[in-house]
């Protein structure tokens, strides 16, 4: 079987957020045709901190990071195939989902909408995806 490159882009709203952490974590890989997108925290991109914010504000945050991600990768948001939101609170479905279909639209990916009983940040989502890369 041919082996399959892999590359890790940067992308510079999560710079800071991994001179923090000691975590063995790639905000993003391309390999082949594929973009795979980690579960993404609606860290401050300026900082690497993570504010408190609504559930909306997160969303949208995540989101742009999704996007960023994504474009360093050569994708885009309308080429997401699949996403996995996790979420800690289930009564946030309906504001992450009005959020949601502010980014994505008509494009309406395959999608799992999870909800999880323990966290381990001062948050309350994630989202990762996968997508085909342009």
């Amino acid at each position: 079987m041919p082996r399959i490159e892999m590359t890790k882009p940067a992308v510079p709203a999560f710079a800071k957020f991994a001179e923090r952490i000691s975590v063995p974590f790639s905000p993003v890989v391309r390999a082949g045709d594929f973009v795979f997108v980690s579960g993404l925290a609606p860290v401050n991109p300026e900082t690497g901190d993570y504010d408190i914010l609504t559930i909306d504000q997160q969303a949208r945050r995540v989101l742009e990071h999704l996007k960023s991600c994504l474009e360093a990768a050569g994708s885009g948001l309308d080429r997401v195939v699949k996403c996995n939101v996790y979420c800690c609170n289930p009564s946030y479905f309906a504001a992450i989902n009005t959020v949601y279909a502010e980014y994505f639209g008509n494009l309406k990916p395959g999608r799992i909408f999870i909800c999880t009983a323990g966290w381990f940040g001062p948050f309350d989502m994630e989202i990762d995806c996968i997508a085909l890369a342009n």
